[in-house]
């Protein structure tokens, strides 16, 4: 019996003190918005692109993160899934935005527009995807 009178308060405190620091109830990080709008762009590129070019492309669009404020996260990566269903696309582009207001500044930026002026023409196909995210 001692065990369970004992082992229920303790439990209590321990729920209490999650509960506390939980990021809820926090009020560190209480700017960063419970959702988030990821902005993915995939790549495959034209047979004639050489790896000079995909490397000046991957150069430009990492540069982005510094040139446009309403960027509050950035990710990129190549292709290294085993199953064999990328259909070609070989690089891909996360960029996190605050909400759609962010996104639509970024799409209209100059930086932005230079940076499409890199790839167009070496790109064969592309796709675009927004969706909403937990932070």
């Amino acid at each position: 019996m001692l065990r369970i009178t004992f082992a229920v308060p303790l439990l209590a405190l321990s729920l209490l003190a999650m509960t506390a620091l939980s990021p809820l109830n926090s009020s560190i990080g209480a700017d960063v918005p419970a959702k988030v709008l990821r902005h993915v762009v995939m790549y495959k590129f034209k047979e004639t692109t050489t790896p000079e070019q995909v490397q000046q492309v991957v150069a430009a669009f990492a540069g982005l993160p510094k040139k446009i404020d309403a960027i509050i996260g950035y990710e990129a990566g190549t292709n290294v899934s085993p199953e064999g269903k990328s259909e070609g696309f070989t690089h891909v582009f996360v960029v996190t935005f605050k909400d759609e207001a962010a996104r639509d500044a970024y799409l209209k930026h100059p930086a932005h527009d230079a940076y499409v002026q890199v790839v167009k023409d070496k790109r064969e196909k592309v796709i675009v995807f927004d969706y909403w995210a937990e932070e």
